[in-house]
């Protein structure tokens, strides 16, 4: 099992492993896993072998390596690489291929990584289970019967199911830190516009972040400190000088660090009494690491979810109008198999054939919310509550360093549980979604299980650009507990 990335690299730098071997085991891991898990849509092994092959012989020859030579590492099918697919699981972009890598895989790529391939989604990056995929379910290594999470199923799966220590995901509204919750790893959103988002396929503009999953804070540090950085490309990418987020992993210490505890979320409606302890236990872990727990409060929080379900729609309908059937992307076709000559025509029976369910609700709730005589109402008024929320946190954090509750209202549930109940879904974000809007960095960390023995997550928050600190508290928080070194058992069902 690949379990550990700065491990991998350790092992190499003495000799003790090479990237072909490295390469080998992945390949072998996800071909004995796919069948169950279905956390791939796309894999290269030929390619995997050929990079490791030649990063072997660069050491050999003694050249300077990139920070992740030979660590296998995944990336969700929403970030576009030339040599693979890139689908979001979606009919519409089945067969695309694009002419160019993202930022964070060219970067990737520099850091000598080896990219395994791309991992299964909810299609368009809409969901909270990896029920939306076109190429279907991705399955929970905890219990085969329970979703992953979402939308970044695949990338946290994928690393439970012990394929690779690394995956990259990205977080709209929670879709790194709820399947890191769910599938008992680490996950970290950074601040908006900390990691570039050139090459990612847009679901809400002002809200996507790409972000690292792990079983451990210290390789989320390690892979946030490859990814990081300015885009010029990228007009929201912030040129602030990056952290070393890796480093701080290496202080325990949190003498002096105040931690805020956001009670309220602990006495929200629909929350398990194990999620509840969990945050509890966490925070005497703090408490006996040398921080300060501070009773916290986020007064506008219950307009998280209605905010996020306004801004988030509104913007996918802009950033989805694109996918026309016309330049690229599925182009439907008559009953007789024959071209539409219609434009319109062709337009509606392609989105309607390419789009799934989900995405459809989605677009049609952000259109109206956009339309005539109704912007205002909506729309105009959501970024208000928007800069509200942002202003929660900013006084929150004149207060404390970090901010501590539960990551999800419960573990894992099973599939068809919320499919057909998009509200019920969309509560899966109830402590997620506040992060994005505020544009703020957050991390999920496994801290515990329920009575049917499926992961429960924490959830830190800390101000804009502050990673290192994040990793730093919950790098200290992994060397007392042992929640991140917990394995699933061999693939199976509890009741």
């Amino acid at each position: 099992m690949l379990d550990s990335a700065h491990e991998l690299l350790s092992l190499q730098e003495q000799g003790q492993l090479t990237a072909t071997e490295i390469a080998q085991q992945a390949i072998a891991a996800i071909e004995a896993s796919q069948p169950i898990h279905n956390a791939y849509t796309h894999v290269d092994a030929e390619a995997v072998l050929a990079q490791a092959q030649q990063i072997d012989q660069r050491r050999a020859a003694g050249e300077a390596l990139g920070a992740l030579a030979g660590v296998p590492v995944a990336v969700k099918d929403v970030l576009c690489t030339k040599d693979m697919p890139t689908t979001c699981s979606s009919r519409m972009l089945e067969n695309f291929r694009p002419p160019y890598d993202a930022t964070v895989v060219e970067k990737l790529r520099q850091a000598d990584a080896l990219i395994v391939g791309k991992t299964n989604m909810d299609e368009f990056a809409m969901g909270a289970s990896t029920e939306t995929s076109y190429f279907g379910l991705t399955k929970n290594p905890w219990d085969i019967e329970r979703t992953p999470g979402g939308s970044s199923g695949g990338a946290a799966a994928c690393v439970a199911a012990g394929t690779v220590p690394l995956s990259l995901g990205t977080d709209t509204g929670g879709s790194i830190r709820q399947p890191a919750a769910f599938c008992g790893i680490t996950g970290l959103k950074p601040t908006y516009g900390r990691v570039s988002r050139y090459g990612l396929v847009a679901f809400a503009s002002s809200l996507d972040q790409v972000g690292p999953l792990a079983w451990s804070a210290k390789d989320c540090a390690l892979l946030q400190d490859v990814i990081a950085g300015f885009e010029p490309r990228d007009s929201t990418s912030l040129d602030v000088p990056t952290e070393a987020c890796f480093a701080a992993t290496q202080s325990a210490d949190l003498r002096g660090m105040r931690v805020g505890l956001l009670r309220q979320s602990l006495d929200s409606e629909g929350v398990d009494a194990a999620a509840v302890q969990a945050v509890l236990d966490a925070a005497k872990v703090f408490t006996d690491l040398g921080a300060e727990i501070i009773d916290i409060d986020l007064p506008h929080r219950k307009y998280w979810v209605p905010t996020y379900y306004v801004i988030a729609p509104s913007e996918a309908s802009s950033n989805l109008s694109r996918f026309d059937g016309a330049h690229y992307g599925h182009r439907a076709k008559d009953d007789n198999g024959n071209e539409i000559n219609d434009l319109v025509s062709m337009y509606c029976k392609s989105r309607g054939e390419g789009f799934g369910d989900e995405v459809k609700r989605r677009i049609m709730l952000g259109t109206y919310a956009l339309s005539e005589g109704y912007a205002d109402e909506y729309y105009n008024k959501a970024l208000k509550v928007r800069r509200l929320i942002r202003g929660d946190y900013d006084a929150a954090f004149n207060d404390v360093d970090l901010l501590l509750g539960p990551t999800t209202p419960t573990s894992a549930f099973k599939f068809g549980e919320k499919v057909d109940d998009p509200v019920q879904m969309y509560l899966c974000d109830l402590f997620t979604v506040g992060a994005n809007l505020a544009g703020v960095p957050a991390m999920s960390l496994p801290a515990g299980f329920d009575q049917l023995n499926l992961p429960l997550g924490i959830h830190l928050h800390a101000p804009a650009l502050q990673e290192a600190r994040l990793c730093q508290a919950a790098a200290a928080f992994q060397t007392v507990t042992d929640f991140h070194r917990q394995r699933p058992s061999e693939p199976s069902s509890k009741s």
